[in-house]
């Protein structure tokens, strides 16, 4: 394998700042594809004092800097910056992160082998986010496997915000005789998608879009189930294109909020007619699952 070349710009600071960092930078449409930022927290024995981790394929730029401290509100904290040891990290992370199992639902690396008795789901774990392992997407895993286990049925799906396309991709195995389409803001998505469509022999069409602003969407609609995994302010402003898009009695799956967060977001819901089917937290974080109610 390629050995990559990889800098790390880090800046320290508390959970909070962290966080609003984060859904900064998700909301910035000219953020560069080729840098990975994560959040973390430091040190179990501080829950409060986390880290901001940007990934640079090269070594930063000035304006790189001026990038990531701009995601701080307020005088932005010192940002370290850090050359990694050479090695062969797409493998290292392949072999590092272990399969996760979500009701039937099996997803793994492909240096792992599959289970048997399991639905698998190939992820390459060099896509950092969308491989099961953030508790948002393994969070809707559970929630998707549940719903089937419950009698839900689904003929007319739509995963926006789809990322790698795994949630897209488990919808699709829980109810295979349902039409699938996915979407996503950024066009760096749609390769990967294809890459993983192809990787687990699942043919599924992904459009650039925001939200639900989409001919081939809109031609689609309306949907009996939708899965959104993207963050609490997006998904609140959603409400009403979700409400007209989803069949009465439809089922929606929102995820990427903070439990924090969850209250604003039924509220937001409820205005459109959706009632709480279910919840789930993981962690810090929220999946509800919601019903679109049959009269208005």
């Amino acid at each position: 394998g390629r050995v990559a070349e990889i800098w790390k710009l880090c800046a320290i600071s508390d959970k909070a700042g962290v966080e609003d960092a984060l859904e900064r930078q998700a909301d910035l449409p000219d953020w560069g594809g080729e840098v990975a930022v994560i959040g973390r927290e430091v040190d179990e024995r501080h829950p409060e004092k986390w880290a901001l981790e940007a990934y640079f394929p090269r070594k930063p730029t000035s304006a790189d800097h001026a990038m990531v401290a701009a995601l701080f509100d307020g005088k932005p904290p010192r940002l370290a910056v850090e050359k990694l040891p050479e090695k062969n990290w797409v493998a290292e992370s392949q072999q590092g992160v272990a399969p996760i199992r979500a009701g039937r639902l099996h997803v793994r690396t492909p240096h792992h082998e599959p289970l048997p008795s399991a639905v698998n789901l190939i992820i390459p774990a060099a896509q950092a986010f969308g491989t099961g392992h953030h508790a948002t997407t393994a969070g809707c895993l559970a929630m998707l496997d549940a719903m089937k286990r419950g009698g839900v049925h689904a003929r007319n799906l739509a995963d926006i915000g789809s990322g790698t396309g795994l949630l897209a991709f488990a919808a699709m195995h829980l109810w295979p005789r349902a039409a699938a389409i996915a979407s996503d803001v950024d066009p760096v998505c749609a390769e990967v998608v294809r890459e993983n469509a192809a990787l687990n022999r699942m043919p599924l069409q992904l459009v650039v879009a925001d939200g639900m602003d989409h001919p081939a969407l809109q031609a689609r609609e309306p949907f009996d189930l939708l899965i959104a995994n993207i963050l609490a302010l997006p998904l609140i402003d959603l409400a009403p294109e979700f409400a007209l898009a989803l069949v009465p009695g439809g089922n929606l799956v929102l995820a990427g909020l903070l439990e924090t967060q969850e209250s604003a977001v039924r509220v937001a819901y409820r205005r459109y007619g959706f009632r709480l089917r279910r919840r789930l937290v993981k962690g810090d974080w929220s999946v509800l699952w919601l019903g679109k109610s049959r009269v208005r």
